[in-house]
């Protein structure tokens, strides 16, 4: 059994589907990154599993999934939102966190669907200050957004893309899972990751304590974020949100083709 080479994304919410894996060198080795950057490492063959933004599995829908797992929100996420000045119907453009394709192909949807407004996109680094003197709003992700002290700027309101997406849908949103092409992993990774999952989510305070802030305000934040905030299993309801997210991409037009789902075998 050779170990697979796997892409997981550096962020706080995505620690607990790793927990403990990195000393399984037998079966994995890692390389840490962004999500947009993961999705790349996965699309250039760089590794062979990643964990990876749900857009990006339109892009090459040949992959396989990993069954019941993923990080997933069921109303409110906190780490991908929107600030602005503004109310909502007077945004007229948008600076987008160059880091996540999933929550700007979600904001673009959101805009055309639920928002009713068609502004500018601008790609930008995650800086919310340089954001917010080009644009009316800007969307951040991952702990840029969850660890954003929103409140010490006036009027400055954050618009939580997670509860947005519930309240127009009524399903949860699947922010990443993860993927990989037929027949690079087996059911011995299968097992590992479920179990990484499982005993990540026996020890939310540990991995918060660990890869979360250490000023003692945010530290309870984070152990907030990831108690109540994600979840880590993709049962039914998850999987249709994940295909009416897909409906939608190409309904909108941001996508010339959906995908079903296809997932590993155990």
């Amino acid at each position: 059994m050779s170990a697979i080479r796997v892409g997981a994304v550096q962020y706080l919410n995505a620690r607990p589907l790793v927990h403990g894996l990195e000393a399984q060198k037998d079966l994995f080795s890692f390389k840490f990154d962004v999500p947009a950057k993961c999705a790349s490492l996965l699309h250039e063959r760089s590794v062979d599993l990643g964990l990876i933004p749900t857009i990006e599995y339109l892009r090459k829908p040949h992959y396989r999934l990993v069954p019941d797992i993923g990080v997933v929100s069921h109303g409110p996420v906190e780490s991908v939102a929107l600030f602005t000045t503004r109310p909502i119907e007077a945004i007229r453009s948008i600076a987008v966190d160059t880091s996540s394709r999933t929550a700007a192909t979600l904001l673009r949807i959101l805009c055309a669907q639920w928002f009713d407004i068609e502004p500018n996109f601008h790609t930008m680094a995650p800086d919310l200050d340089s954001m917010l003197k080009r644009c009316d709003a800007a969307l951040l992700i991952g702990d840029n957004a969850l660890f954003t002290e929103h409140r010490t700027v006036v009027d400055l309101d954050k618009i939580d893309l997670g509860e947005e997406w519930t309240s127009m849908t009524k399903l949860p949103f699947v922010w990443a899972v993860w993927a990989g092409r037929d027949g690079a992993v087996d059911s011995e990774h299968l097992l590992a990751l479920e179990k990484a999952r499982d005993a990540g989510l026996q020890a939310l305070d540990e991995i918060a304590g660990q890869f979360g802030p250490t000023d003692e305000d945010q530290a309870e934040l984070a152990r907030e974020y990831l108690r109540k905030n994600v979840q880590f299993e993709l049962a039914d309801d998850c999987r249709d949100g994940l295909r009416r997210y897909f409906e939608l991409a190409l309904k909108t037009g941001i996508f010339q083709h959906s995908g079903a789902l296809q997932f590993y075998e155990k």
